[in-house]
């Protein structure tokens, strides 16, 4: 009466995921695996080696050792290939996780790309940068002049921050070019005209009076980003590895 009542705790204890050694954790996916298949596609001889891989400490009669024996023998095939599956379950999400990845970086990236800084001849090409780029790019214009103070410095941080936001047109063209120059002199340099579907979003002037008398590309990118004329940065570009960027 005992042991009756001892085997029927025992399958009580089984149908629960108790088993928190590594062993266990094994024996408790293998009840997993076996509730999940579909009892239809799943041979009854891998249903059976399933229940009992999934029961080690149960007690089994002669005939049941025996039998036993003969599914452990086919275990480790059985076993090896429904491990397999799970592999391959697992590479199939992590495919469609980056293809996911893929698909939303296409469309932040949507809309022509640059990625560096362009040197405009005349005002002619001004104007051409400015009203016959796409309606949702982005045209930066840094208005310099050979020989001023912090046009060279900002000049190389737009050839930087060009690189950095492909999606955003950067131009430079000398005050001399523009057939404005005597609305830009040299105590107004340099300046920084940005422009959106043709229309002027923000003038600066002397704009270098902003930064220190040193100044780099991330005090530019700060100083944009603080009047939100530049957009996200791009994700970075996913290769053919299993690799994924960390999105927290």
């Amino acid at each position: 009466m005992e042991e009756n009542a001892n085997t029927s705790l025992e399958d009580d204890f089984e149908g629960q995921a108790t088993h928190t050694g590594p062993k266990g954790v094994i024996n408790d996916w293998r009840k997993f695996k076996l509730e999940s298949e579909d009892g239809d596609s799943l041979p009854l001889s891998k249903k059976e080696m399933l229940r009992q891989m999934s029961s080690p400490h149960r007690s089994f009669s002669r005939d049941d050792k025996d039998t036993r024996e003969r599914f452990c023998r086919k275990m480790s095939m059985q076993e090896y290939e429904l491990i397999h599956a799970a592999q391959e379950d697992e590479s199939c999400l992590q495919q469609y996780r980056k293809r996911c990845m893929q698909d939303m970086h296409q469309r932040l990236s949507f809309g022509p790309k640059f990625g560096f800084l362009c040197e405009l001849q005349s005002g002619e090409q001004f104007l051409e940068a400015v009203e016959k780029e796409h309606k949702t790019t982005t045209v930066i214009v840094h208005i310099y002049e050979d020989g001023v103070k912090g046009c060279e410095h900002l000049n190389s941080s737009l050839a930087c921050l060009a690189a950095e936001y492909p999606t955003v047109k950067f131009c430079k063209i000398k005050a001399s070019s523009t057939g404005a120059g005597d609305r830009f002199s040299s105590e107004v340099l340099p300046s920084l005209l940005v422009y959106k579907a043709g229309e002027l979003l923000s003038n600066f002037i002397s704009v270098s009076e902003q930064f220190s008398e040193e100044f780099f590309a991330v005090d530019v990118e700060a100083f944009l980003n603080e009047y939100g004329l530049l957009p996200e940065r791009e994700l970075p570009a996913l290769g053919n590895g299993t690799e994924e960027p960390d999105v927290e």
